[in-house]
């Protein structure tokens, strides 16, 4: 009756893992196009009003006060610029999207609390006590802990194998649980890692362009076309700004949610440890 429960448990929980894998899957499927078609819309009608140019004419330099006057030189980056927007949208998405999500996976506290918490329960051979803590954590630590005292109360009335076979068997119930919690961790960090790269290059590109129109205006007959001059140089840095700024977020972020997911992980192979000496250490 217990392996049954055992078994229903672990099917649940990998019933669980794929709907939410698939919601993650659906969620990058949407945010892409809808944060490309929100860039280009905030380019065109945002940047692009007419109420940011002098005379009301997009074609003429910006307005030379307020917020129109940076909406307008925004928009005078060129086409690179709503690739740009689109990225960085896409950017801010994903680091919402994991924050939120990284919240939930660590729980209600800390996942060295949790460990700590059922060392002492194990210690005193309470392990419903324990099972009790991971409930209240919530968190990916205590999802594979709990995973682990189930079999570890499994392993306790079993009779049939010996000590060795049940430390191996509450491992392989942690590994198999980890490997369902770790995956969801780092999904969409891939996300983070290519606009960490994509947006520093794009903003290269359109730097190049701006200064090819910078030339070009340099090298007109008879003077000079200062007003194109300037335009080129402009559209340059625009796109430079757009791309680093971009990227730095990107790199930064993902640091910092890397780190996150190198902390969680820690405590998960600390728990794993923590469950299995427990074990020999109460049943020789």
């Amino acid at each position: 009756m217990a392996e049954t429960k055992t078994t229903v448990t672990a099917a649940a929980a990998k019933t669980s893992s794929h709907q939410a894998k698939k919601s993650s899957n659906l969620f990058a499927l949407l945010a892409v196009p809808i944060c490309i078609a929100i860039a280009y819309v905030f380019y065109s009608l945002v940047l692009g009003n007419p109420d940011n140019f002098q005379g009301g004419n997009p074609a003429n330099h910006p307005v030379e006060e307020g917020i129109g006057k940076w909406f307008g030189t925004v928009h005078k980056g060129g086409p690179i610029v709503p690739i740009l927007i689109s990225v960085l949208l896409i950017c801010l998405t994903f680091v919402i999207e994991r924050f939120l999500y990284l919240a939930k996976a660590k729980g209600k506290f800390s996942g060295a609390e949790l460990v700590r918490k059922v060392q002492y329960h194990l210690a005193n051979k309470n392990v419903d006590a324990a099972l009790a803590e991971c409930d209240k954590q919530k968190g990916s630590v205590g999802n594979v802990i709990k995973a682990g005292l189930r079999k570890y109360k499994e392993m306790i009335s079993n009779t049939e194998l010996d000590t060795d076979q049940k430390i191996l068997s509450i491992k392989n119930e942690i590994e198999e649980t980890t490997a369902l919690e770790l995956p969801m961790m780092e999904k969409n960090l891939v996300f983070l890692s290519t606009i960490a790269s994509v947006a520093t290059l794009l903003g290269l590109f359109g730097t190049v362009l701006g200064m090819i129109k910078a030339f070009a205006a340099m090298s007109s007959g008879g003077a000079p076309d200062s007003a194109q001059l300037a335009l080129g140089i402009s559209e340059a840095l625009i796109n430079t700004a757009l791309g680093i700024g971009t990227s730095a977020v990107a790199i930064i972020m993902y640091n910092y949610f890397t780190t996150n997911i190198d902390s969680i992980t820690y405590a998960i192979d600390e728990s794993g440890f923590t469950l299995t000496q427990s074990f020999a250490a109460n049943h020789k």
